[in-house]
């Protein structure tokens, strides 16, 4: 239970409707209770109905009075128990909307190590599943429990008042039910934890195969994908039958206690009634108060297993929720940057891989002016975007923003300034103008339309049957390579940014498109600091500066022309991919 307490400050939040709940459930209660000693009255009424001063028309009008009266309790008490379904089950709801919102507020604060480390379909799983088992919990379970204990107070009490002895041996078997309930419970928790995991497998399985599902026709692999999932999904089922075997060998087990409980009540009450002790309307109340007990008893141990099943589901969602970020973002400033941006000796390493991507290097990019990051693949130049994004934390030196270690400044307020081109590009299943402004408040059309025209795809969106209003599919998957490159593009430039950062975004396009978008940028990068990441020459031979890297060291530096008289690296990447330009001429 110790996982639970996560929800004790959203029962806090919703705590008059608690309490309304538990009003209503006890006020049900009291007339379902207060009805039985009406149908003990009718048992001994009509057992003396037949002696000489009853007339027929007064006994009839008598039974009239005990049934009106025990249906008028029964209307009550079902309204109330309405009111309190209608309280606590509500609340339940109303927590698990703010569950949900917490989970997904939270792992919108994680970093991008923290992602690497868990698959997609885990994720979902807790966030869907995982908080669905801790609602039950919140309603059901919490419902059942609060109109078990008032209903077993109120009936100890109603057959305390008719006879102690026979209340006492008739609640014999109780205290080995409870023990039984504490030793089942320690079962069904493991169980139900290892059904939850193998649970998320499945998601992540059937998720990543969706995603992947392009890929998986092309190799034929559909066959291998089927067994897979087989082969889960019978685990699965494994453990869900291991489960629901030690639920139900639980329940006879409870009836049997129970029917242990009547089987008492009438040998022992029978005694009782022959020494004129307690009547015969007296056994059928407590035949009736253990009737009443029956579905609380019978319910503990379904209320046990959503217990189990939310503590183990709310530890894996406590798991994630005490995950911090590694990136940190002490400083909530607002300022404007200005753009110059300096590395200091900087060298990192990635955390998972315990790959070197960077090894203290350091360069200076001045407000205005442009920087190109040339080299091999696995050189460290997508690193250096990733670092100056603050989606990583240098190691070893520093990253300074106008001066300011970038650490200083506010995370949101950098990121807001930074317009990213990523290498993969992603889009989000909606709209191109939606896509386009993504990363702004402002959906003006003039400049949605604008953007297109800078990154060169307006034609092609004109093009499409809807235009702007095109549904690009699930990550763009209707658009090819380079027209998903140029919207994310037009997704950069469309915020006014101070740093524009292109990593390898101009790879899916041909040398004459590339030409084109990169003149149509020149007025944009005037003022801005650009940096500008690149395996191919052509892509960055207008830069300013040119740094080119190989295993994370920057081993050359200048501009286009004074790399080309050095005759080295550069050069020799220049002028391969010149021959081969002329080739394919």
């Amino acid at each position: 239970m110790k996982s639970l307490k996560h929800i004790n400050k959203y029962f806090y939040k919703y705590r008059w409707r608690l309490l309304l709940g538990i009003l209503f459930t006890a006020v049900s209660n009291i007339f379902a209770i207060y009805s039985v000693s009406y149908v003990g009255n009718a048992v001994d009424f009509l057992k003396k109905v037949f002696s000489p001063e009853n007339t027929e028309e007064s006994i009839k009008n008598e039974i009239l009075i005990y049934c009106l009266i025990v249906i008028g309790y029964a209307l009550i008490s079902g309204f109330f128990l309405f009111l309190m379904r209608q309280t606590i089950i509500v609340m339940s709801r109303l927590i698990e909307y703010d569950l949900k919102n917490e989970i997904f507020e939270h792992y919108q604060t994680l970093d991008i190590t923290f992602y690497k480390r868990n698959n997609t379909g885990d994720l979902m799983n807790r966030i869907s599943e995982d908080v669905s088992r801790v609602r039950m919990y919140i309603g059901p379970a919490v419902m059942y429990i609060v109109n078990t204990i008032i209903t077993f107070s109120l009936t100890i009490i109603a057959m305390g008042k008719i006879d102690v002895e026979l209340s006492i041996y008739v609640l014999l078997p109780l205290p080995v039910l409870a023990i039984s309930i504490y030793l089942v419970s320690n079962i069904i928790n493991k169980k139900s934890t290892k059904v939850q995991e193998q649970l998320s497998e499945i998601t992540s399985h059937t998720q990543e195969t969706f995603s992947g599902i392009r890929i998986l026709k092309a190799y034929g692999r559909q066959e291998y994908s089927e067994n897979e999932l087989q082969q889960k999904s019978n685990e699965y089922m494994k453990r869900t039958m291991g489960l629901i075997k030690t639920e139900a060998l639980f329940q006879p087990f409870m009836v049997f206690l129970i029917g242990l409980s009547t089987i008492i009540t009438i040998y022992l009450g029978g005694s009782k009634v022959i020494g004129e002790q307690i009547t015969f309307g007296n056994i059928v109340e407590f035949i009736v108060y253990i009737s009443r007990l029956m579905w609380p008893i019978a319910s503990l141990g379904w209320v046990t297993s959503l217990i189990q099943r939310a503590a183990a589901s709310q530890t894996r969602i406590n798991e994630f929720l005490h995950t911090q970020s590694d990136i940190i973002s002490k400083s909530t400033d607002s300022e404007e940057i200005n753009g110059n941006v300096v590395f200091k000796n900087v060298s990192f390493v990635y955390p998972d891989s315990g790959i070197q991507a960077l090894n203290n290097i350091s360069f200076e990019v001045e407000q205005g002016k442009t920087l190109a990051i040339i080299g091999k693949t696995g050189s460290g130049k997508s690193t250096i975007a990733n670092l100056l994004c603050r989606l990583y934390d240098v190691e070893k030196g520093t990253i300074e923003i106008d001066n300011k270690n970038i650490k200083s400044h506010s995370l949101k307020n950098i990121r807001k300034q930074i317009g990213y081109v990523p290498q993969e590009v992603f889009l989000f299943s909606d709209t191109i103008a939606n896509n386009i402004s993504f990363g702004t408040e402002k959906k003006e059309k003039n400049a949605i339309e604008k953007a297109a025209k800078d990154a060169a795809i307006y034609s092609n969106i004109e093009g499409f049957p809807n235009g702007f209003e095109t549904m690009v599919g699930e990550r763009g998957i209707t658009l090819s390579g380079g027209q998903k490159q140029r919207i994310s593009i037009a997704r950069a430039i469309i915020k006014n940014p101070k740093i524009l950062i292109f990593d390898d975004c101009l790879s899916a396009v041909d040398t004459e498109t590339e030409e084109e978008i990169l003149n149509n940028l020149k007025p944009l990068m005037h003022h801005r600091t650009s940096i500008i990441i690149s395996h191919r020459a052509s892509s960055v031979k207008h830069a300013d500066t040119i740094i080119v890297l190989e295993n994370g060291n920057i081993i050359e530096k200048g501009s286009h022309q004074e790399l080309l008289d050095l005759k080295k690296n550069y050069y020799q990447l220049y002028k391969m991919q010149l021959l081969d330009n002329e080739k394919v001429d």
